[in-house]
């Protein structure tokens, strides 16, 4: 019997850190083939050193899949695909993935957005998609080296609401026996809108102020900004069928405060760095085109979009 193959796209801090976690595991069982794609000079340094995870949890920090490609086109007969990309390299990386995967392979998006699936579904219509909603604290430290702080990642993972039956008990054991934390759910929508709501909002309004999560939570005018997001994503997710719990912008305001007062966001940081890519889509953006579609007004979230475009037409 043929070895699944396993490929991740993307060796970022969540890409990487994953990757890592699967593929240490995977050299010692060889249960799989691995195969890892990167780009540029991420590309050179794993291929000639291999992948690094800088991380409490790993004494052992290195690891070698049994390949590194630098295309997406040079993957062949992929069982599972694991997309650790930026959001706005989603589609393109689609583009790229639907010529070499077959009918029964499975992706798995490590991505944080309640627009993810239906954006993979848009350019791969016919394939298992299983919605995700991902927890780690990773960033890429330097090329072909991931840093991880914190708790242990973890992954909450549910099942396609197109193929709900579909056969993906292989994937839970992949995670399983890759050590790494999960949930899997028959309809994980509800922990990726919760967990939007936060980075949502959080994120805009840092990102507009260039100020800190505990500035969110203290200001006045930023926390009304902020609740006011969270108000349109919660009418918005409550006409797609999606209840989110009633003191969810209570709950979400309370989370923040486990988070040390000066807590940048990545929009906030990409943002006023003057980053030309950045995740002004994968939040606003989403929130704007759902409220269209579910006849919810959102004049918060198209204030606050229209002011942070304007803040990076003036740079």
């Amino acid at each position: 019997m043929n070895k699944k193959h396993i490929v991740v796209v993307g060796l970022g801090g969540v890409g990487g850190y994953f990757g890592f976690k699967i593929n240490q595991t995977n050299e010692t069982s060889g249960k799989y083939n691995v195969s890892f794609v990167a780009r540029g000079e991420t590309y050179k340094k794993v291929k000639e050193n291999g992948l690094t995870l800088v991380s409490p949890e790993h004494s052992n920090s290195n690891t070698r899949p049994d390949a590194v490609v630098e295309n997406i086109s040079e993957i062949k007969n992929a069982d599972l695909v694991l997309i650790g990309v930026k959001e706005y390299d989603l589609e393109n990386v689609c583009r790229q993935l639907l010529p070499v995967i077959s009918r029964d392979t499975v992706l798995l998006p490590m991505m944080n957005g309640v627009d993810i699936y239906d954006r993979i579904r848009t350019v791969i219509p016919d394939h298992v998609v299983l919605p995700t909603c991902v927890y780690v604290a990773s960033h890429i430290k330097e090329r072909g080296i991931v840093e991880h702080k914190g708790s242990p990642g973890k992954i909450i993972v549910g099942r396609d609401p197109e193929h709900f039956s579909a056969p993906v008990e292989w994937v839970k054991d992949v995670l399983s026996e890759s050590k790494i934390e999960f949930e899997f759910k028959d309809n994980s929508l509800h922990a990726i809108w919760t967990k939007f709501i936060f980075i949502a909002s959080f994120g805009l309004v840092t990102a507009k102020y260039n100020s800190s999560m505990g500035a969110v939570r203290t200001d006045e005018q930023q926390k009304s900004e902020a609740t006011g997001i969270m108000s349109e994503i919660q009418r918005i997710a409550a006409r797609k069928g999606i209840d989110l719990q009633d003191d969810i912008i209570t709950a979400t305001l309370e989370k923040s405060s486990m988070f040390p007062f000066e807590t940048p966001t990545s929009l906030q940081l990409d943002i006023n760095s003057g980053k030309k890519d950045n995740e002004l889509e994968l939040f606003a953006g989403a929130v704007l085109k759902y409220g269209i579609e579910e006849g919810v007004e959102t004049p918060f979230t198209q204030k606050i979009y229209n002011e942070i475009k304007e803040k990076i037409r003036l740079r």
